[in-house]
């Protein structure tokens, strides 16, 4: 089956629908809330876009800086990638009113970034696997009305 979507000028796949502010595909043509931003290769960069990204409620917009790291990252890194777009993807899913998809995501995040100690790449890991695993027991326990904190990464 051939593959027809639209590619940046790197050649990665690109979605051309307009997002409102949670990331969500709005109608072809509609005015979008985020801008798709040129993402670099290099994976410290965009770990620290993410962070920006993070620290400021755009869980979307981190998720997609990560993601970016993640398919190209070498084996011994891709859980921690994957496990900070999932948590990304869990905020996401929770600002969005999906509690199942919330939990889902932020415990299996939480499970990948394990192995990584109580710090890589500057990423508090284990402190971030554990403010995800608390997220997800509230918001299970309560639904998307769960007054959680939403976490920041600090530099570590």
């Amino acid at each position: 089956m051939p593959d027809d979507r639209e590619r940046d000028p790197k050649g990665r796949a690109k979605n051309a629908r307009p997002r409102d502010e949670l990331g969500r595909p709005l109608p072809r043509g509609a005015a979008g809330a985020i801008t798709e931003e040129d993402l670099p290769d290099d994976p410290a960069e965009l770990l620290e876009i993410g962070r920006e990204h993070f620290n400021a409620g755009r869980f979307f917009q981190a998720h997609e800086a990560w993601e970016t790291a993640w398919h190209p990252s070498p084996d011994p890194e891709r859980d921690f990638w994957q496990g900070i777009t999932q948590i990304a993807v869990g905020f996401t899913h929770f600002q969005r009113g999906n509690p199942t998809g919330a939990t889902t995501l932020l415990r299996r995040g939480a499970t990948r970034l394990e192995p990584y100690g109580e710090h890589f790449h500057g990423i508090a890991s284990a402190g971030l696997a554990a403010t995800a695993r608390e997220a997800a027991d509230a918001i299970e326990r309560e639904g998307t009305d769960a007054r959680i904190t939403l976490p920041t990464l600090a530099r570590a």
